[in-house]
């Protein structure tokens, strides 16, 4: 059963390719869904997929990318949406 849910990032989530690198593992597991910066340094991030899908991403989530220092991870079922794929947004 697909799923949706909202993830939120903080730390020092803005300037190290964070975005990039959750696209690239978002596709790599499956999940479907956009992610953006946000102007409180945070990243947001809506995905969808199954449970495991949203689990796998979710872990990486909480480490990121290599010069990334995540503080925090919050994570929130949202009302089910349907994408295409999954993107960047501005």
């Amino acid at each position: 059963m697909l799923r949706t849910v909202h993830i939120i990032v903080t730390g020092k989530v803005q300037g190290v390719f964070y975005r990039q690198h959750t696209k690239e593992t978002a596709i790599a597991t499956g999940v479907t869904g956009e992610v953006k910066n946000m102007p409180d340094s945070s990243v947001h991030i809506i995905a969808t997929g199954n449970s495991v899908q949203l689990q796998e991403l979710i872990e990486w989530c909480k480490q990121g990318p290599p010069k990334a220092k995540v503080t925090d991870v919050m994570v929130k079922e949202i009302e089910f949406r349907s994408f295409e794929k999954f993107s960047i947004t501005r």
